[in-house]
């Protein structure tokens, strides 16, 4: 099985992203993506952006997965 992890654009350098996970920050490959910026939610799989999701969307999710890992 596959996981995409939502994460939050915080600074863009070069064609990488760092992406803040909820406190953990890691780099992202924006290869795969057009147009990503600073503040953007976003998918990351395998080290890549796949997808920049637009805000409500994004708010959702992170409310889904805070919601799951609360239960864990």
């Amino acid at each position: 099985m596959c996981l995409a992890v939502p994460g939050k654009i915080i600074k863009i350098e070069d064609s990488d992203a760092i992406v803040d996970y909820g406190g953990v920050t890691k780099r992202a490959s924006l290869r795969l993506v057009d147009n990503a910026a600073v503040g953007d939610l976003v998918l990351v799989h395998a080290g890549f952006v796949i997808q920049v999701l637009d805000k409500d969307e994004g708010e959702e999710l992170q409310r889904l997965v805070d919601e799951t890992m609360r239960m864990l």
